[in-house]
């Protein structure tokens, strides 16, 4: 493709031309923005459609405080220039945290089930009941019995569990699962 001479002469003004610098490094990054700015930015872009978005899939009660920790979980990424799909980020904080909270409960459910569980089976049983059960206590795998015996009979949390035996808190659940199966199927045979 050939151009007439004196073709670009007319539009000199108008062309703006980018060059990289003599030694072929990238141009000079964007500014940053500051934390706040970029927390402030992300806020009014998103938040006409963000906010709804996450009331109808996580409910009214938690929405709010899933929707301003997005915000605050995506502010440094935005500030930092690396944030090319915000949408996208801010959906999947939300459901990662709205996933976290309902692990999170149920594992205290969990727990106050076990403790209610028990402590129904234990309304002033016989000594019989008494010597059958630690019998059954006593029959079951160390891992499981120490579990059992350290939520049951020392009153520990999974979590307190956990740090005494130095497993993570996910193993001391499982742990206390088998124990109470193993258990109350004993106690129905």
């Amino acid at each position: 493709m050939s151009f007439k001479p004196g073709f670009l002469e007319g539009f000199c003004g108008l062309i703006v031309v980018r060059t990289l610098p003599v030694d072929a490094t990238s141009p000079p990054a964007p500014t940053q923005l500051s934390l706040t700015d970029s927390l402030d930015l992300l806020f009014r872009r998103h938040d006409r459609w963000f906010r709804p978005l996450v009331r109808r899939r996580h409910g009214d009660d938690g929405a709010e405080d899933l929707v301003h920790e997005s915000y605050l979980r995506a502010a440094p990424y935005a500030a930092a220039g690396v944030l090319r799909h915000p949408e996208a980020l801010l959906v999947r904080i939300a459901d990662n945290l709205a996933s976290n909270r309902r692990r999170d409960r149920y594992f205290e459910v969990a727990q106050d089930v076990g403790e209610l569980t028990l402590e129904k089976q234990s309304i002033a049983p016989s000594q019989d009941q008494a010597v059958t059960f630690k019998q059954i206590v006593l029959a079951l795998p160390d891992e499981l019995r120490d579990v059992f015996v350290l939520n049951h009979v020392e009153g520990m949390t999974y979590e307190e569990i956990a740090a005494y035996l130095g497993i993570p808190r996910t193993t001391v659940h499982h742990r206390m699962r088998m124990a109470l199966k193993r258990t109350s199927k004993a106690l129905r045979d």
